[in-house]
C-alpha cells in the first residue's frame, strides 16, 4: 500500500487542514520543523521517509474566493524542480479547460475534485485532455459534493480515484471505513486511495486489510504518530 503525505498550500504557506473548513485553516506547526515553508515542509517529510510521491492542494486555486486570485503556481514549480524524484499529485481547483492547460506546464498528475463540477457534461469535457489524471470524490461534513452521476457511474472514474473524507481530515477521529467499504465494493479493477483521518499504524494496516491501494495523510506524520519504523515496515510487508 502506498503512503502519500499531503501539504495544504494558502498564500504561499503550508497550513493544517482540519474538517474541510478552510476558511479557519492556520499556518501548520509540525513536530517535523519548525517552518511553515513548503520546501521546508518537503524536505522535513523525505527526512523522515523516502516517499516517491506528494499530494498537494492548493486551497487559493481550489476556493477562487477573492477577485483576481492567486494561484501557488511559483512555489509548487519549485517543488517540482527541488524534487524532481517526486511525482506531484495536485488538486488545483481545475473546473474547464483554461485551468487545465495552467498546470500542464509542469511535469505532475492532475487531480481533478468533483467539488469543481456542477454537472456532469463539464466533467467529461475535460477528461479527455489527460488520460493520467486522478479523480478526487469529495465528500464534505454534509456529504458528498459533485455530480450525482459521477460519484453512481464507476464509468467516468479513471484508474485512480480517491475517497476525499474532507470531514475527517485533520481530526484524529479515524477513517471513514463504511465510505470506503461501499467504494471499493464497486470499484472493481479501479486502485482507491483514502484520504481523511489515518491516526495510526492500526488505521493504515485496517486499509491495506479491506485492498485501499493508497493512504493520503499528514496530520499524523507531523504529530510523530506514526513513525519512519513503522512506515518501513508496512512497506516490507
Amino acid at each position: 500500500m502506498k503512503i502519500i503525505p499531503v501539504i495544504d498550500l494558502l498564500n504561499g504557506e503550508v497550513v493544517h487542514a482540519k474538517k474541510g473548513q478552510r476558511q479557519l485553516y492556520k499556518p501548520i506547526q509540525s513536530q517535523l520543523t519548525e517552518s511553515s515553508e513548503p520546501l521546508a515542509i518537503v524536505a522535513a517529510l523525505l527526512a523522515l521517509y523516502p516517499f516517491t510521491q506528494l499530494y498537494i492542494a492548493d486551497l487559493n486555486a481550489i476556493q477562487k474566493s477573492e477577485d483576481g486570485y492567486h494561484t501557488n503556481f511559483k512555489v509548487i514549480e519549485a517543488i517540482v524542480q527541488s524534487y524532481p524524484q517526486l511525482t506531484l499529485w495536485l488538486d488545483a481547483g481545475i473546473s474547464n479547460n483554461t485551468d487545465l492547460s495552467i498546470w500542464q506546464k509542469l511535469n505532475i498528475r492532475l487531480v481533478i475534485g468533483s467539488e469543481s463540477f456542477a454537472h456532469i457534461g463539464n466533467y467529461c469535457s475535460l477528461r479527455h485532455h489527460d488520460e493520467n489524471f486522478i479523480l478526487s470524490l469529495d465528500f464534505m461534513p454534509l456529504g458528498y459534493q459533485g455530480p450525482a452521476e459521477l460519484l453512481a457511474n464507476i464509468e467516468y472514474w479513471p484508474k485512480d480515484v480517491i475517497v476525499m473524507s474532507l470531514g475527517n481530515v485533520g481530526t484524529n477521529l479515524g477513517i471513514n471505513a463504511d465510505l470506503l467499504r461501499k467504494t471499493i465494493g464497486r470499484a472493481k479493477s479501479i486502485n482507491v486511495y483514502a484520504a481523511g483521518g489515518v491516526r495510526n499504524m492500526d488505521d493504515l494496516t485496517t486499509l491495506k486489510e479491506m485492498g485501499i491501494h493508497g493512504a493520503l495523510i499528514a496530520t499524523s506524520l507531523h504529530h510523530k504518530q506514526i513513525s519512519s519504523e513503522q512506515l518501513m515496515a508496512l512497506a516490507n510487508k
